[in-house]
């Protein structure tokens, strides 16, 4: 792979401090369906999209009777929580400093869309972003390498760098040849990321920004 000319950015969990909130209401969800899993587990799940999300920690069993009543009701006890969500520092400058530098910049979501357009408004990610996507835009969420694949093609990009906050991130760029940048935001330890082939692994926005120069987003080929 060459130079990298794109930055990927995931939204949920990497730019915004949402990875609690989807986990509450999945809780929330379930129990609406007298089905209990705790709190670590669902916690753990997070960062793959929805639609892969109920059979992976309630099995398939549950998906088949329930899965898009499951999603619905977590959409809905999402929307409760949204108003909390706020953004981590830095974000903002962070993002603007990449652009700066001169790659191409997605800001990749499975989220819904009226989800992602607030996660968006939050880090200045509209006036910033070359591109970004929706669940609108893909089939199959992370770790299915869809969502990575659609963000560098919405720019034209011919090499992307990804940033993330979960092992998924680096399981779906890993399928195309496309290397991560990892957050601790997502509650992985360093190790597992490491493992799962993230390149290096920073513990805030703040720190990633300050060491940018020793990263693949030092500079664009363009």
């Amino acid at each position: 792979m060459g130079m990298a000319d794109t930055a990927i950015f995931d939204v949920d969990g990497t730019l915004v401090d949402t990875n609690y909130h989807h986990a509450l209401a999945w809780a929330g969800a379930f129990r609406r369906f007298d089905i209990t899993r705790p709190m670590w587990r669902l916690h753990r799940g997070i960062g793959m999209g929805g639609d892969l999300f109920v059979a992976e920690v309630a099995g398939r069993e549950v998906e088949e009777a329930h899965g898009d009543d499951l999603r619905k009701a977590w959409a809905e006890e999402f929307d409760e929580l949204i108003g909390e969500v706020q953004p981590f520092e830095g974000a903002y400058e962070l993002l603007a400093e990449v652009k700066e530098r001169g790659f191409r910049l997605v800001l990749a979501s499975f989220g819904k869309t009226e989800h992602v357009e607030k996660f968006l408004d939050l880090v200045g990610g509209k006036d910033l972003a070359d591109a970004w996507t929706t669940s609108d835009d893909v089939e199959k969420s992370k770790p299915e390498p869809d969502l990575v694949a659609t963000a560098l093609a919405k720019v034209g990009g011919s090499s992307g760098v990804m940033v993330g906050d979960s092992v998924y991130d680096a399981q779906a760029a890993a399928k195309i040849g496309i290397p991560v940048l990892g957050l601790r935001s997502g509650g992985f330890s360093v190790g597992e990321l490491l493992e799962a082939g993230v390149l290096q692994v920073f513990d805030s926005l703040v720190a990633f920004r300050q060491a940018l120069e020793g990263t693949p987003l030092a500079r664009t080929s363009r």
